[in-house]
């Protein structure tokens, strides 16, 4: 640490005039206060009084010596969470039918998270400020139950199950991987194996590991601070985290304290950062990236409280030299390092088995193991009395400030954004035109608003030049007038990294624009988020994030030239497959039909939008309130022309109704009825799955009117690959045996549009002869004899252009 730290004849000296710290600084159970701890706390102390945050010396050991034994207690309650189907408030051992007959739990890390969020706790506790806190490795959710428990820091829910003493514990030990489930299927138990709604001040779940070290830096607002637990095992596998310091401002960020668990193994391997070399080598790596990286061990609650408060210290010191102009950005992002072995304070620590279940065997049926746990978990207990003023002291700190459950990151509900006036064009022009207009207005009238673009690929090829000019790529050292130091604009070839600062942007307005192909690699991280707001939601307590579009652009059937890697719809389709109320699947023909989608985008709380739409010069089809019909009720009939047995036309996505409209010229040519529909938002006449997905359905009686039961013979063109539509959409394309769904069949290459879409089996031509099908009828009828060839794959493609 930066300044001079006091001899072990200082502390000695200490210790005689301040009993307090003398009780401290002996340890507690598994903690052992190393000297550079205890000179840390001593300094830490000293300063917490001088600022006024403390009374008195005393007032700061007495703290810290309760949180050694509300971390013991931890440790002792999450290896009973794995194993035990009771607790024994008496200390007594266990019995052989006092354990669970099929233990779980991700033992080693949630045991190695108890010292870290019992740290988090007592800094909250000793400045009277609380700060949010996000876990990247979301399966050691164990440590952060029991704490809370402990703590009495949970949901309502929660506090009523498992907040009555030993028979409350007992009902969390028996819910923890209990696998119990309420009438619906849902679980029952407001609890679960990772981090989810009910885990007080959670934000995200953290299963997929790496997305909290790319959302870390982009969650705190100015005045905010968050403490970011991460894995090291991650650290290893996503590289983008490398990046905050580039994107870390003063002046619209809040303070981000990323501590990493270096317990040094993975599930069944030792990490590169479990040794020396590999430890200095990240060192030396993140001070290569603009980190200030702070090595503490690990293993101790007081030594978490300390490097958490001197890494708050850091930052204010360098934003001040910022100020006076000694410093430029990047600043140096402080980085502690938390030195420790997986599954620190249990038996098999250090081990592959700590993992997961370190134990040898069972204990409910093996006895050497019943003696191993009974004699591990006996060194971790804490008599009640010595546990209840811990506690005692604990809710005294929290008067006058939110619990933790509370913290203002875990509960963001931003102001309603005021909305920019519409202008609808009756022109030909880029769909993507209507995004940055309207986006470039929307920041620009909610200032308070804090505004994000995630830019994995080129916005002015994409169309959205007016919000590169208005809003800049954030750089160190701009180069020209697009980009500069506080620009709002996230880029980087790193699908995951652009996107997961709009998902971290809790408090503000997003876009993220990208190839349709390369959203892919965004899914993961926009799949956690729709999650976890679900929860939210189905628990009572809904996300009030506003919400924003993922846009899939420079899309597979304008993306012809760059070869089949480009070509690829499984975005859409993927999220499609996720609830609809959470995310909306939405393929606006043209610009007015863009337009008319973004204020009820930007007006969602806790969901988001994926919007499939082209980049290149498309007709204006649909007016004002053709477009606004359609943002409403999801579909609209575009043409028809009456009669007996009539074809129901459904297109879905721009190019495709552009090739529905030629094949319907050639049907009332040949004297036949049709109806042509554009399908603009296919999960509105899905099948819902549970009832809240019911209030994202079309509204009563739209899909009757748009999709009448007796036009039997339907043909869908889509965007999407046909047997996923088609799965979606069987309410209606009831009868497999009278429809015929077309899209893109996995064939590419360098192509143009019109070769796509041969190419797939999905032209103006491929309708027709989909139509003969159904209506029973030749190919000739509805097309000429070269085209029918063409279309059979036994003629010259260049005829159907």
């Amino acid at each position: 640490m930066t300044q001079l730290l006091p001899s072990l004849a200082e502390l000695d000296n200490h210790a005689e005039t301040q009993p307090e710290f003398a009780r401290w600084r002996t340890g507690y159970g598994p903690f052992v206060h190393a000297p550079e701890t205890q000179a840390a706390v001593f300094r830490m102390a000293h300063q917490l009084v001088q600022a006024q945050l403390q009374p008195d010396l005393a007032s700061v050991y007495r703290l810290l010596h309760a949180i050694d034994r509300l971390g013991s207690a931890g440790l002792w309650l999450v290896v009973h969470m794995t194993y035990a189907r009771r607790a024994r408030l008496d200390g007594s051992a266990l019995a052989a039918d006092d354990f669970k007959l099929t233990p779980e739990g991700h033992t080693g890390g949630s045991l190695n998270m108890v010292p870290a969020y019992a740290g988090y706790l007592a800094l909250n506790a000793l400045t009277g400020s609380t700060r949010g806190w996000l876990m990247g490795q979301g399966h050691c959710v164990a440590a952060i139950e029991a704490l809370n428990l402990l703590t009495d820091n949970q949901p309502v829910e929660q506090a009523q199950v498992y907040g009555d003493g030993e028979a409350g514990i007992n009902r969390l030990l028996g819910d923890f991987y209990g696998y119990h489930q309420a009438p619906d299927g849902s679980p029952s138990a407001p609890l679960g194996s990772h981090v989810n709604a009910h885990t007080g001040g959670g934000m995200a779940e953290g299963g997929y590991l790496g997305f909290a070290e790319l959302q870390y830096a982009h969650l705190p607002l100015p005045g905010e601070t968050l403490v970011a637990f991460l894995s090291d095992g991650a650290a290893e596998e996503q590289r983008g985290s490398d990046w905050m310091p580039r994107w870390w401002r003063a002046e619209d960020c809040g303070v981000a304290l990323p501590v990493m668990i270096a317990n040094g193994r993975r599930i069944e391997q030792r990490t590169q950062l479990g040794t020396h070399e590999g430890l200095e080598g990240f060192r030396q790596h993140l001070s290569r990236c603009g980190f200030d990286p702070i090595t503490f061990d690990g293993r101790d609650p007081a030594a978490f409280v300390c490097v958490l408060w001197e890494m708050e210290q850091r930052y204010a010191r360098r934003i001040e030299e910022k100020q006076r102009g000694i410093l430029s950005y990047p600043l140096p992002i402080p980085y502690a390092i938390a030195e420790t072995v997986k599954g620190f304070g249990f038996y098999g620590a250090g081990s592959n088995a700590a993992h997961n279940l370190p134990l040898p065997c069972n204990p409910r049926f093996d006895e050497a193991s019943r003696e191993l746990f009974n004699a591990h978990a006996g060194a971790l207990f804490v008599p009640q009395e010595a546990l209840e003023a811990a506690r005692a002291l604990m809710r005294q700190s929290r008067h006058g400030r939110p619990a933790e459950r509370d913290n203002p990151l875990a509960s963001r509900r931003p102001a309603a954004p005021e909305m920019p006036p519409l202008r609808y064009q009756d022109k030909a022009c880029s769909p993507m035109a209507a995004v940055d207009e309207f986006f470039t207005e929307l920041t620009r009238a909610n200032p308070a608003l804090r505004p994000r673009v995630g830019n994995p690929d080129e916005l002015a090829s994409n169309r959205l030049g007016g919000v590169l000019a208005a809003l800049k790529h954030r750089v160190v050292e701009p180069e020209s007038e697009l980009e500069a130091v506080d620009g709002k604009i996230i880029t980087a070839l790193n699908e995951e990294a652009v996107v997961s600062a709009c998902l971290a942007n809790q408090a503000g307005l997003n876009l993220v624009a990208s190839y349709e192909a390369f959203c892919v690699k965004m899914l993961g991280a926009v799949r956690q988020t729709l999650i976890f707001a679900r929860q939210q939601k189905e628990v009572g307590r809904p996300a009030g994030w506003l919400g924003w579009p993922v846009i899939a652009t420079s899309h597979t059937w304008e993306n012809g030239k760059n070869q089949q890697s480009h070509q690829d719809t499984t975005f859409c389709e993927a999220l499609l497959g996720e609830m609809s109320d959470m995310v909306r699947v939405l393929f606006p023909a043209d610009h007015n039909s863009a337009l008319a989608l973004l204020p009820s985008i930007y007006s969602a709380r806790g969901s988001l939008a994926c919007m499939v739409m082209p980049k290149r010069e498309r007709p204006a089809i649909f007016n004002q309130d053709q477009a606004e019909q359609l943002a409403r009720d999801g579909a609209i009939v575009v043409e028809e022309s009456p009669g007996n047995d009539a074809v129901l036309l459904i297109a879905n996505g721009s190019y495709q109704l552009t090739e529905m409209q030629r094949a319907a010229v050639r049907l009332k040519e040949a004297g036949l009825a049709y109806r042509l529909v554009y399908l603009q938002e296919p999960g509105r006449f899905r099948a819902p799955r549970d009832r809240w997905e019911i209030d994202a359905l079309a509204a009563d009686g739209v899909a009757e009117r748009l999709f009448p039961e007796r036009m039997e013979l339907r043909v869908l063109l889509t965007h999407m690959r046909p047997e996923v539509a088609r799965g979606h959409l069987w309410p209606i394309l009831p009868d497999a045996r009278r429809n015929s769904v077309l899209g893109y069949r996995n064939r590419g290459g360098t192509l143009d549009v019109e070769g796509m879409q041969f190419a797939n089996r999905a032209s103006w031509a491929n309708v027709l002869a989909a139509c003969a099908r159904l209506l029973d009828v030749p190919r000739t009828a509805l097309l000429k004899p070269d085209e029918a060839a063409a279309v059979a794959g036994k003629g010259d493609p260049r005829v159907l252009r």
